[in-house]
C-alpha cells in the first residue's frame, strides 16, 4: 500500500467565499498520525486508523486550548 499523501486544501473560486471546515494543517496532522497508527498495528483498516487519529489530535487540540485559558 502507498504512503497516505495529505490532501491538498479546497481552492475557492471566489474570494469571499469560506474557507475549508478542516484546516490544512490539521488534515495533514490527522493524515500522519493515522499513518503511524496504521504502521503500528496488523494492517486492518485505514478509516479505524483515521478516526483513532482524528480523535487524538481533535483532544490535544481541545486540551491546548482549554490551557491558554
Amino acid at each position: 500500500m502507498e504512503p497516505l499523501k495529505p490532501k491538498k486544501p479546497a481552492r475557492r473560486t471566489q474570494p469571499d467565499s469560506p474557507a475549508p471546515s478542516l484546516s490544512e494543517d490539521l488534515h495533514t496532522r490527522i493524515a500522519m498520525r493515522a499513518r503511524a497508527i496504521y504502521e503500528q498495528r496488523t494492517r486492518q483498516g485505514a478509516l479505524d486508523d483515521w478516526l483513532q487519529a482524528e480523535r487524538e489530535i481533535l483532544k490535544e487540540k481541545r486540551a491546548k486550548r482549554s490551557s491558554k485559558f
